[in-house]
Parts: C-alpha cells; sequence; structure tokens
C-alpha cells in the first residue's frame, strides 16, 4: 500500500478541528437577566431593546442575521446578510431581485430570520412573509448607504457563476469608478424587502442550561399571545 501524505494531512487537519471544537466554552462571563413576565404584548419593543443591549455589550456587528428561504423544489437555504430597519411593518433587507435569495423569495416568500449575539446569550427567531418593496422605497434605500454599497450593487450578476476573480476585479473596479461620479446611479433589480413576522422567539442563555425561551404568535386578529418553552 502506497501513502501519499495526504490521509495523514487530513487525519492531522481532523485531529485539530475536534481539539480545538471541544475546547471552545459558551457565556463563561456574567449574562444578563430576562423576565418573560415584564416582557411587552409585542415582539418588536422587545427586539428593539435586545437589539439597543447587544450593542452596548459589545457584540460586534449585531445588525448582521440569517435568512433562510425555500428554493423551487423545496430545498432549505441560508445565507447571513444585514438588517437595515426593524418597525410597524416588519424586517427589513436588500439584496438583488435576481439573486438565489430574490429568486426564491419570488416564489415562495416564506422566510424566517435568526440572530445570535454571544456576547449576551441571547439569540432571536423570526417567521413570516417577505414582500417586496417598489422602486422609488429601493432607490431610497441605497441612497442612504456607502460608496462601497452602491458600487456592490451596481457589480450587480449576484449569485451567478464567476469565471475569475480578474472579472469581478474589473466589474468592481468599473462600479466603483461610477458609484464616485454618480452617486444617485441606478442599480434597477436592488429591491428592499420586508418580514412581516407572525412569529417571534426570543432566547435568553444561561449558565446552567436553564434557558429562556419567549414565543409570541401572532393570531388572525392581529393580537400577539406568548407562550414559554421548554430549553
Amino acid at each position: 500500500m502506497v501513502f501519499d501524505g495526504r490521509h495523514d494531512d487530513r487525519e492531522t487537519s481532523g485531529d485539530a478541528f475536534r481539539t480545538t471544537l471541544h475546547s471552545l466554552r459558551v457565556w463563561d462571563g456574567p449574562l444578563p437577566d430576562f423576565d418573560p413576565d415584564a416582557a411587552p404584548a409585542e415582539p418588536l419593543p422587545l427586539f428593539h431593546q435586545w437589539f439597543v443591549g447587544a450593542a452596548a455589550a459589545g457584540q460586534p456587528e449585531p445588525h448582521t442575521m440569517s435568512l433562510a428561504t425555500v428554493d423551487a423544489e423545496g430545498r432549505p437555504d441560508v445565507r447571513t446578510l444585514m438588517l437595515h430597519d426593524a418597525d410597524g411593518r416588519g424586517w427589513h433587507f436588500a439584496s438583488h431581485a435576481t439573486s438565489a435569495k430574490g429568486r426564491q423569495l419570488a416564489g415562495r416568500p416564506d422566510a424566517a430570520l435568526g440572530f445570535y449575539w454571544p456576547a449576551v446569550a441571547r439569540q432571536i427567531r423570526i417567521r413570516g412573509r417577505v414582500t417586496a418593496c417598489g422602486p422609488e422605497e429601493s432607490r431610497a434605500d441605497l441612497a442612504v448607504r456607502s460608496r462601497g454599497a452602491l458600487a456592490a450593487a451596481l457589480t450587480g450578476r449576484q449569485s451567478e457563476v464567476l469565471d475569475g476573480l480578474d472579472e469581478l476585479r474589473r466589474a468592481s473596479e468599473a462600479a466603483w469608478e461610477r458609484a464616485g461620479a454618480e452617486p444617485e446611479a441606478p442599480a434597477p433589480t436592488w429591491t428592499r424587502y420586508v418580514l412581516d413576522a407572525t412569529e417571534v422567539e426570543f432566547f435568553q442563555g444561561d449558565a446552567a442550561r436553564r434557558h429562556v425561551r419567549l414565543h409570541y404568535r401572532r393570531e388572525p386578529g392581529g393580537l400577539w399571545t406568548r407562550t414559554l418553552l421548554w430549553p
């Protein structure tokens, strides 16, 4: 039997991975309290409170979140993107309508969001239906963002096959130049989306693993019911 060394490399890599994985600890420091009985009647004010608290606790990029969608074959998909707002309409984000997530949302608008803030051992799960905003609101979404965000939107072709990094570099350089010369340049496929939540769960981690889970569900009449869940 001939060995070329690659098997040994894989073993070493796997051993290092497992050693590192099993050495990690979570929530070693003091954690915030959460009294679900004092929670507001609707989830949005609590989301605002937890978001501000996570940022104040030093959580990097608390506005990043996971978006889960389903494709035409019913296969789940997930990616990380940024929250643009959270108001009475729902949770806002943006992307190209021609991207994979844009096409999936057009076909099946039910989706889920996930926030995880390890600095405070908190996560929030949100489910609901996503609506695409109109061209005017989508343009306004891009107008208030940075030159880099506009350049990325102008680069376009998100989720399409890329022949090589040189092609990306050329397209990006042209987009950056245009974004500087035309700060209001249109990006026709850029779309703002809003997820109208029907379920929101707030999870507070506990070092003793007595995690607190508060689940909100919106009833047909529009009122929210609150339920505690076993961790």
